[in-house]
C-alpha cells in the first residue's frame, strides 16, 4: 500500500480506504465491521469513511463498537465523519436537518464523537453546501471544532469549486483552519468535476481528494448487465434512485467492453475502475465499499493493476467510456 498526502496537508492516507456507506447497519454488522476493518488494516489501508447520516448514526455506532474491539493505536488509524443532513429527519426543528448553521454543527460533532467513542475525527466534512447558511458562519464553525480539538482537518463534499474557493478565501482573511480536502463522486462515467472544474484548487489552495463512488455504486462491477440482481445495492430499500444509473443501456454496453479490456491485463473490473481512479495523482485516497471480506480484498487487488494503465491502455479506456462520462 502506498500513501499519500491529503492535499498539502501533512497528513498522510492510504491510496485506497474503506467506507461504510450503504454497507453499515444494513449489509454489515459489528462483527462483519471488525473483521472487514482488520483485513484492510492488515493490508495497509489507514483511512475509514463515516457519516452522521449513514444508516441514520448507526453506522457510525457500527464502526465505534467495531474499532473500540480492535483497539488500535489511535496514531495509527485516519476517521472521518460528514455532516449536512442531521438525524431529526421526521423532527419539525428547522435547526438539525439540511444546514451547516452554528447550532447544529457544534452539536452535531458531539453526536458522532459519542457514536464513534473518540475523542476526535481526523476529517470532518460539511457533507454538502447549504445555500441559506452564510458561508462565513460555516467556516467559523468549522475552524471552531479544530481549534477545540475535535477534529483535526476540515473540508467539504460535493461542492463546486466556487463554494470551496469562497470557503478558503473567508478562512484565509480572518486567519482560520482553511478547508484541507473535498470528497466528490468520481469514476470512469463522472469526471468534469475532478478534471476540469477543480483543476485550478490543485495548485492555488493545495486541494486534498478522498473520492467516493470508483464503482458507480456498482455499475462498474458488471452485476447490472441483465437488471437489478436480488441483494444488490440497487434493489436495497432507500437505493431505488440508484436503479436509472445502473440500467443504462450505453454505459451496460460499455462495462461489457471494459470487462473484456480487464480479462487482458489480467484483472477483474471493479479493479480495473478503482485503478483507475487512483491512478489521477489528484486522488489522495479512493474510497471503496465492501460487504464480505472476500469482496474488499478483490477490492484492494486493485492496487497491482496500477502500474498496468499504460498510455495505451487508458486511451483505450477513454474511447469506451469518454463519450458517455458526465
Amino acid at each position: 500500500m502506498q500513501y499519500r498526502r491529503l492535499g498539502r496537508s501533512g497528513l498522510q492516507v492510504s491510496e485506497l480506504s474503506l467506507g461504510s456507506w450503504v454497507t453499515y447497519h444494513n449489509q454489515v454488522d459489528v462483527a462483519a465491521a471488525r473483521e472487514m476493518m482488520a483485513a484492510a488494516y492488515d493490508r495497509g489501508v489507514n483511512f475509514f469513511d463515516n457519516a452522521e447520516v449513514y444508516a441514520g448514526g448507526q453506522s457510525e455506532a457500527i464502526m465505534g463498537q467495531a474499532l473500540k474491539a480492535l483497539n488500535w493505536p489511535r496514531a495509527n488509524y485516519v476517521v472521518s465523519t460528514k455532516f449536512f443532513w442531521g438525524l431529526d429527519r421526521g423532527g419539525q426543528s428547522p435547526n438539525r436537518k439540511d444546514t451547516l448553521n452554528r447550532k447544529y454543527l457544534l452539536q452535531a460533532i458531539d453526536g458522532s464523537l459519542r457514536r464513534l467513542g473518540l475523542d476526535f475525527v481526523d476529517l470532518v466534512f460539511c457533507h454538502r453546501p447549504d445555500p441559506h447558511t452564510p458561508v462565513e458562519e460555516t467556516v467559523w464553525a468549522m475552524s471552531d471544532m479544530i481549534t477545540r480539538g475535535q477534529a483535526l482537518y476540515w473540508g467539504t463534499s460535493e461542492w463546486s469549486a466556487q463554494e470551496i474557493r469562497a470557503a478558503w478565501e473567508i478562512a484565509e482573511r480572518h486567519h482560520l483552519h482553511k478547508p484541507v480536502m473535498e470528497q466528490p463522486q468520481y469514476h470512469l462515467f463522472h469526471r468534469k468535476r475532478v478534471e476540469q472544474e477543480y483543476a485550478r484548487l490543485y495548485e492555488d489552495i493545495g486541494l486534498g481528494l478522498t473520492t467516493w463512488s470508483p464503482l458507480a455504486s456498482g455499475l462498474l462491477t458488471g452485476k447490472y448487465r441483465d437488471g437489478v440482481p436480488p441483494g444488490s445495492r440497487g434493489a436495497l430499500e432507500g437505493m431505488g434512485f440508484l436503479v436509472k444509473g445502473l440500467t443504462d443501456a450505453a454505459k451496460n454496453l460499455a462495462v461489457g467492453q471494459l470487462e473484456s479490456l480487464a480479462a487482458e491485463l489480467g484483472c477483474r473490473l471493479p479493479q480495473l475502475a478503482i485503478a483507475w481512479v487512483a491512478r489521477n495523482p489528484r486522488v489522495s485516497t479512493v474510497i471503496t465499499g465492501a460487504s464480505r471480506v472476500a469482496q474488499l480484498q478483490d477490492n484492494l487487488g486493485a492496487i497491482d493493476v496500477i502500474p498496468k494503465l499504460t498510455p495505451e491502455v487508458l486511451a483505450r479506456i477513454d474511447e469506451i467510456t469518454a463519450p458517455l462520462a458526465g
